[in-house]
C-alpha cells in the first residue's frame, strides 16, 4: 500500500526549520520526502492513497524513553487518588471506589497517586487512616512517586509484616513512634516487597489491561513505549502479544539486572531486535528514591533537616558488579538515579566497570541515567566523558517544582531537570514521564521543558528552559538514540519507518505557553493509523 501525505506543515526533525510539503509512503517504510513539485507525478497515480492533511501538522511519531507500559492499565484501574486534598478525601475515594466495583469481604483494594505534599495534613495515610476505609479488606494507597505508599493492619497481615520484619535493603517499614510496630507506610525496597505480594494475590486480565495501557500511548501520539522494571512474568506477556500480533507499538523492554540478569540469554529472540514489535533493550538500575518523596539520595541535606539526605540502594561494590555484567553481556544499562549522590556512585563505579571491563564494544553501549533530577554540571561533564545519555523527568518543573523549591531550597531546587545544561554540553538529551507517575502527554513534557512553569505558577530556573526544537527533538531523534534506532525512527528521511503523529496546530507558531494545548488528532504506525480523533483526513 502507498500513501502520500499533503497538505500541511511536514516536520522532518532532520534539522531546524526543515519543513516538507509532501511525504510517500509505501509498505511502512518513507520512500520519498520533498516538495509538491517533486511528488508531482504521485498526486495523479491512482494506486496511491492521497492524504490530505488540511492544514494540520505532521511529526515524527513521539518516541517514550523510559515509562512501565505494563503498569499502566493495572493503574487505570484502581482508585484514582490524585484529586485527594485531605485524609477525609482519600477515606471516601476509597469507600466510593470498592461501591462502585462490588469489593467482596477480603478482596484487595489498591489506590494510585495521593501526594502527601499536596493534602492539608502534609502527611502520609498511614494504617490509623486507612483502617477506617476498612479492617476486613487488604487497602493500599500508593505515592504519585511511586517510590512510596501506605497499607492498612489487614494489609501488613497479608504481606506477613509485623515487629519482627527487617527493612528490605534500600528500604523502609514506617514504625509507630518509639515501638517496633508497623505503622502502614513503606518505602522503596520494602514497598517493592508489599507490591509483589499485592500483585500476586491479584486477579487481573493482564493481557486485557497490558492493550488498555497502549491505548493510552497512542491516544497521545507515541509509536515506541518502554516498560522498565519489567518482571519474567511480563515479558512473557509481551511476547504472548507480539505472537499473537497485539502489539500496536514497538515495546522495549528493561528487566532488573538485580532479579534478572539472565533474561537476555534466556530471550534471545528478543534480545535487542525486534520480533513482531518486542524486544528486550538492556537491563535496569535502581540506586535511589524520589526526591518529592525525601528518598532520593543527596549529597547535602533537604532543607529543614540537619543529616538526613536520603539513602542508597546499594553498597558501592554491589552497583559496580550490576555495571561490570552489563557491560560484560554487552547491553545497555539504565540506572534510575534522581539525587546527585545516587548520580556520582552510577557515574564513579560506570567509569571503574568500564577501565576493567576487556569488551571491545563497552564505549558503544549508550547508558542511560534515568530521571536526573538534580544532577551537578560537573556530573553532566562526566556523563559526555562516558557517553552516557541524560533521560530527564522534565515534567518535575510542573508537578513538583514547588515540592523541590521546599525541599531543596532556592538554588538547588530551581535547578531540577538542568535540561539546558544538558543540551549546552553536547549530550543526546531525551524527556519522559515515567508513566504511570505522570501521564505520557509529549505535548505537555514539550511545554514543560520550554516553560518551566510550576502548579503555583512560578517560572523555576528560568535558564535552563530549552528551545521547541531542542524539547522536539528529546521526545523523537534524540529518543530514537536512545534505543539504538535513530536510523529507523525519531525524524521524517526516506528510509525509515513511517511512524508519524498528526496534530491540529503546528507547536512552532503557537505561543510556546499554548504547546501543552495542542492536540493529537492521529497516530500512524508504520503508514497505518492506530489511533485517530475523529475522522480529521479525507482521500
Amino acid at each position: 500500500m502507498k500513501k502520500l501525505f499533503f497538505g500541511g506543515d511536514i516536520i522532518t526533525m532532520e534539522k531546524e526549520n526543515d519543513v516538507a510539503e509532501a511525504v510517500l509512503v509505501e509498505n511502512g517504510q518513507i520512500k520519498k520526502v520533498g516538495s509538491l513539485a517533486e511528488l508531482k507525478s504521485y498526486m495523479t497515480d491512482p494506486t496511491i492513497e492521497k492524504v490530505d492533511l488540511q492544514g494540520k501538522t505532521l511529526l515524527p511519531g513521539f518516541i517514550d524513553p523510559h515509562g512501565h507500559l505494563a503498569m499502566m492499565g493495572p493503574v487505570s484501574q484502581m482508585a484514582d487518588l490524585s484529586k485527594c486534598e485531605s485524609f477525609d478525601d482519600i477515606i471516601s475515594t476509597f469507600k466510593l471506589y470498592m461501591e462502585e466495583k462490588g469489593v467482596e469481604k477480603g478482596d484487595i483494594v489498591v489506590g494510585f497517586s495521593y501526594d502527601h505534599n499536596f493534602l492539608v495534613e502534609e502527611k502520609h495515610p498511614t494504617k490509623e487512616i486507612l483502617n477506617q476505609v476498612s479492617t476486613e479488606n487488604p487497602i493500599f494507597a500508593f505515592h504519585a512517586s511511586g517510590h512510596v505508599g501506605c497499607t492498612n493492619d489487614a494489609g501488613l497481615q497479608l504481606a506477613g509484616i509485623d515487629e519482627s520484619t527487617p527493612d528490605e535493603e534500600g528500604g523502609v517499614i514506617g514504625r509507630v513512634e518509639g515501638t517496633r510496630e508497623p505503622n502502614g507506610y513503606l518505602e522503596e525496597g520494602s514497598l517493592l516487597a508489599m507490591q509483589q505480594t499485592l500483585f500476586q494475590d491479584t486477579k487481573t486480565d493482564i493481557v486485557e489491561l497490558a492493550t488498555i495501557g497502549q491505548e493510552i500511548y497512542t491516544k497521545n501520539g507515541i509509536t515506541t513505549v518502554q516498560d522498565g522494571a519489567t518482571s519474567n512474568d511480563y515479558i512473557e506477556m509481551f511476547k504472548y502479544l507480539a505472537e499473537q500480533g497485539n502489539l500496536k507499538v514497538d515495546v522495549v523492554a528493561y528487566p532488573l539486572v538485580v532479579e534478572n540478569p539472565d533474561a537476555m540469554a534466556k530471550n534471545e529472540k528478543y534480545a535487542k531486535k525486534y520480533h513482531k514489535r518486542f524486544k528486550i533493550g538492556g537491563y535496569k538500575l535502581f540506586l535511589d528514591g524520589s526526591p518529592q518523596g525525601k528518598t532520593a539520595w543527596m549529597t547535602e541535606p533537604y532543607e529543614g533537616e540537619e543529616t538526613y539526605r536520603g539513602y542508597a540502594w546499594y553498597k558501592d561494590e554491589q552497583v559496580k558488579k550490576y555495571i561490570s555484567r552489563a557491560i560484560k553481556d554487552d547491553v545497555q544499562l539504565l540506572t534510575h538515579s534522581n539525587g546527585d549522590a545516587a548520580s556520582d556512585q552510577l557515574l564513579q563505579n560506570y567509569e571503574a566497570a568500564l577501565e576493567e571491563s576487556d569488551n571491545p564494544n563497552k564505549a558503544n553501549l549508550r547508558p542511560v541515567m534515568i530521571h536526573c533530577q538534580t544532577v551537578r554540571n560537573d556530573q553532566l561533564d562526566k556523563m559526555a566523558e562516558l557517553a552516557m545519555i541524560p533521560s530527564i523527568f522534565i515534567p518535575h518543573t510542573y508537578y513538583w517544582g514547588d515540592v523541590h523549591l521546599k525541599n531543596l531550597g532556592h538554588e538547588r531546587g530551581s535547578r531540577i531537570s538542568p535540561a539546558k545544561s544538558a543540551f549546552d554540553r553536547g549530550l543526546v538529551v531525551n524527556f519522559h514521564q515515567d508513566p504511570p507517575v505522570v501521564q505520557p502527554d509529549m505535548l505537555e513534557t514539550i511545554w514543560c521543558a520550554v516553560n518551566r512553569i510550576t502548579r503555583k505558577g512560578v517560572h523555576i530556573g528560568p535558564e535552563e528552559c530549552v528551545s521547541v526544537y531542542d524539547a522536539i527533538r528529546a521526545v523523537t531523534i534524540n529518543a530514537a538514540y536512545a534505543y539504538f534506532e535513530e536510523d529507523q525512527k525519531g525524524s521524517i528521511k526516506e528510509g525509515k519507518l513511517a511512524d508519524f503523529v498528526v496534530l491540529d496546530q503546528n507547536p512552532f507558531k503557537v505561543d510556546p505557553i499554548k504547546i501543552k494545548d495542542l492536540q493529537v488528532l492521529e497516530t500512524i504506525k508504520e503508514g497505518e493509523s492506530i489511533y485517530s480523533a475523529e475522522s480529521v483526513l479525507s482521500e
